[in-house]
């Protein structure tokens, strides 16, 4: 068996998946592209501004992602998160994961977006649209991504 592989990047760019070819006797490949939606807590936004401690951003994004290459059997994991301002219908976020069957690539997927959000150091700010409350009700001015 081949030794997964897994990619962590933090980046200001468009997110793209690469055209690379998938690990022999890789049976299941989901991708999740976590978009920025028109709204935030009911107000219209333009995007987001992601901000991040980088080095422990990128520690933690590894971290997890090692964690589910053992815990799931990954062939491979890739984990992408942008920084920066991300306008509202494009991803912030994309976690491919690949393994010999469906069910652990599924599981493995939803763990891993749960994680992230739970530990990595990557913080949003909305950028609301002109005329929009700046701080919505119900709103954090600094949440997880």
């Amino acid at each position: 068996m081949a030794l997964p592989v897994c990619e962590v990047l933090l980046t200001e760019k468009a997110l793209v998946l690469p055209a690379e070819s998938s690990p022999a006797e890789t049976g299941a490949m989901v991708d999740f592209w976590g978009v920025v939606r028109e709204t935030e807590n009911g107000a219209a936004i333009e995007g987001i501004d992601y901000e991040a401690h980088r080095a422990m951003a990128e520690h933690q994004l590894r971290g997890v992602a090692e964690k589910a290459v053992r815990e799931f059997e990954l062939r491979r994991i890739m984990v992408h998160h942008r920084i920066g301002f991300v306008p509202a219908g494009e991803p912030s976020l994309l976690v491919r994961v690949e393994s010999r069957h469906r069910a652990a690539a599924f599981r493995a997927s939803e763990w891993v977006v749960n994680e992230l959000k739970k530990c990595a150091p990557i913080w949003k700010h909305p950028r609301f649209k002109a005329g929009q409350p700046q701080s919505p009700p119900a709103a954090a001015s600094a949440s997880r991504a």
